[in-house]
């Protein structure tokens, strides 16, 4: 799956960073299995100071001097979508209402947890837009609306939206962030409004910079908690809630057992000065429990919080998902359930109870840190008036603070989940060689059905891949939505081909497939490029440069400690020689039988994570060039962090490069030969001799015939 967005566009903002990270970790370390890993990593800052992982973004208010954004009809000619613009009539009815009084209403993509893809229910954004990419921030005035994405998706939010929506491409040059156009485009002293639901979609840091944005032109942010507006409009057609069933993710594949991760939890608790956690991440949740569920579509999740003390600890979430056999493993590991709505009641008691709470405030959405720092103020001036009352009486103090605090940290689950063991890295190799084989299967297909003049949509190529995925051992669901792109539509960053609207595969264009899957012992994600019929020496001095930044970036050896932005530049730099480029990132971290996109770990040209890449981590390599209306190309491996053998090692450091987890074909007919140079060559010509060596033994007839000839080794002529 491409990279995500480079930190451009998350809820509320237009810009985002990741705020600057101690590179100096403190490693603790358990045995795991065959070999010591590190465990919980430790941020030597102050706990006021929260980092950000590109998956945790923070509102960043830029001063524009000129602001400047086009409505979408500018950019593309199209009917009016009658059915969004009622809904936007309707949503503004409701702003006028008695207890209501708003001048503007916002809409983020997340769910209460800040979760990138989510239950179908809670897409409110897409639903009152019309645009369904996973990112977007919806502002809705009394006269206008405008809609905020990234540069994955432009061009589908182009065709997507109807005239009336202005589309705000993030990261262009003049554009303002959300808080930004709000103070030019309303009255000075307006309401702007968020539904309550919405208030757990904030991350606390987002909502109280936004306050703190608008509080310049004397605008009030509004906690609406009476209506949610576009539940109000939304009606019966709303979908429900997921009620998915839960599941034990086994040892074998987990590595570790829960009452280790939870000791190990607690000891950082204990060395913050702390005596509880809230877990709101839903893949952290999942991690240190090991459990996985199904209410997020291709993610294996399920909605739950959890809060851990030093003696007990309570997970949130619907009983009803929760069979005996994962009652009996939580009991095991000393958990008691709780209804997952009573979360904010739970966060009051642990307020009245003097408890001193970790809270990453990047992740934690809005209403559970106001409701924590609240009830703080509420028991502190309780326990104030008793102490006055104890003085007077006695005219002794003993000195000492009852008041309970909270701590302000990034989540320590964050490093310790990026940072595999032994057992989930082998779960990864295994997943995705039968992972390669069903893409061998399927490359095999498709390419008889082309030669054979077949006629197959994009959607129809991307139900066989999953046909043949489903036919693979321990396989569960896909990844993410395929891309499946011919022509034109490879250079929309993100596309999602829809039965109604999805072009032919067309063999004199090039096709991008990027596509992945959840296994029951990994989580894989792949991009290919291909060309049925002869490619244009554009399009091959296209694809050979990306392939060239994709064997710099799997050739990488770095010294450790050095963040993914360091290796950016690998990857890009022979686009740079042409004057190309691509605007997304060019790798992400992707869980062990989890998220596909997963933190705090990234390569990005966005220079602000600088979280180290460290042993263990699995990231991506998928640089890539689009030219808009034309053609996509995109080439992805998965990657894990490994240790190298050096001859040298300077200052005394250990240096580390990458093992290489995918192993399917790269297409040689759209390769330029000439513009290689003979070392990028034999790496081409080895990963083909490894992924026949790997993936053969798993395949017979026209499949693996097919991986013969896609895998035969290249000279120069």
């Amino acid at each position: 799956m491409r990279s995500t967005a480079s930190s451009l566009m998350y809820p509320l903002t237009l810009s985002t960073a990741l705020s600057p990270c101690s590179s100096q970790l403190r490693p603790r370390c358990l045995r795991l299995l065959s070999h010591s890993l590190p465990f919980f990593y430790k941020f030597e800052s102050p706990h006021t100071f929260c980092p950000k992982s590109k998956n945790r973004p923070v509102l960043l208010v830029r001063s524009c001097t000129s602001i400047t954004a086009k409505p979408s009809s500018q950019f593309r000619k199209k009917p009016v979508d009658s059915e969004q613009d009622e809904k936007l009539r309707s949503l503004r009815e409701v702003f006028s209402k008695p207890g209501i009084g708003i001048d503007a209403y916002i809409i983020p993509s997340q769910d209460a947890h800040q979760s990138e893809f989510i239950a179908e229910c809670y897409m409110r954004r897409a639903y009152i837009s019309g645009f369904t990419g996973s990112a977007g921030t919806a502002v809705i005035t009394k006269d206008k609306a405008a809609l905020w994405t990234d540069g994955r998706y432009f061009l589908q939010a182009e065709k997507q939206l109807s005239y009336s929506w202005i589309l705000m491409r993030a990261g262009n040059y003049g554009v303002p962030t959300t808080s930004e156009w709000l103070n030019d485009v309303l009255a000075p002293g307006c309401r702007i409004g968020i539904d309550p639901r919405e208030q757990f979609l904030f991350s606390s840091d987002a909502a109280a910079e936004l306050k703190e944005a608008i509080a310049k032109k004397n605008h009030e942010l509004v906690y609406l908690y009476d209506i949610n507006l576009v539940d109000e409009i939304w009606k019966e057609s709303r979908p429900e809630p997921p009620r998915k069933p839960v599941r034990v993710h086994e040892l074998t594949y987990a590595g570790l057992d829960v009452s280790s991760k939870l000791s190990s939890l607690r000891s950082e608790l204990i060395d913050a000065g702390c005596s509880a956690i809230v877990v709101s991440m839903l893949d952290e949740v999942c991690w240190l429990l090991n459990l996985r569920g199904n209410d997020v579509p291709n993610s294996p999740v399920m909605y739950a919080y959890l809060i851990v003390e030093i003696d007990e600890a309570k997970l949130f979430i619907d009983d009803s998902n929760v069979s005996p056999e994962v009652m009996d493993h939580l009991k095991n590991a000393g958990v008691e359930l709780r209804p997952y709505e009573s979360i904010l009641a739970e966060i009051k008691n642990l307020a009245a109870k003097g408890v001193h709470l970790w809270l990453d405030t990047s992740s934690i959405n809005a209403a559970i840190v106001d409701t924590y720092k609240a009830a703080c103020d509420q028991y502190s001036g309780h326990l104030d008036n008793k102490r006055k009352n104890k003085t007077k009486a006695y005219g002794v103090t003993n000195g000492q603070s009852e008041v309970s605090t909270g701590v302000y940290k990034i989540s320590p689950i964050l490093l310790a989940k990026a940072v595999k063991n032994e057992a989930e890295l082998e779960g990864m190799r295994n997943a995705h060689l039968r992972d390669a084989a069903a893409l061998a299967q399927f490359w095999s297909w498709l390419e008889e059905e082309i030669l054979k003049g077949a006629l197959l949509t994009e959607v129809d190529v991307a139900y066989k891949l999953l046909q043949f995925r489903s036919m693979q051992a321990g396989f569960l669901d896909t990844s993410f939505d395929t891309i499946s792109a011919s022509g034109a539509n490879g250079a929309i960053i993100h596309y999602n081909p829809n039965p109604d609207s999805c072009s032919i595969v067309d063999v004199k264009k090039m096709f991008l497939l990027d596509s992945g899957a959840q296994y029951i012992d990994g989580t894989t994600d792949i991009t290919r490029t291909v060309h049925f019929g002869e490619p244009t020496p554009r399009e091959k001095e296209c694809f050979t440069r990306v392939l060239q930044g994709h064997i710099a970036l799997d050739q990488a050896v770095f010294p450790e400690n050095t963040p993914g932005f360091v290796l950016d530049a690998f990857a890009r730099s022979s686009l740079w020689k042409i004057g190309l480029d691509y605007r997304h990132g060019t790798g992400h971290g992707v869980g062990a039988a989890l998220n596909v996109h997963e933190g705090p770990q990234s390569i990005s040209f966005r220079f602000g994570n600088t979280t180290p890449l460290l042993e263990g981590m699995i990231i991506s390599n998928e640089p890539g060039y689009y030219e808009d209306h034309a053609f996509g190309i995109r080439i992805e491996n998965l990657l894990c962090v490994k240790e190298m053998d050096t001859p040298n090692r300077f200052g005394g450091i250990g240096y580390l490069g990458f093992e290489k987890l995918t192993f399917v074909p790269i297409q040689s007919k759209l390769v330029e030969l000439s513009l290689l140079s003979n070392a990028e060559i034999d790496w081409l010509n080895h990963y083909h001799s490894q992924v026949w060596e790997k993936v053969s033994p798993l395949l017979d007839g026209s499949a693996r015939q097919w991986l013969g000839d896609n895998t035969r080794p290249l000279a120069k002529h």
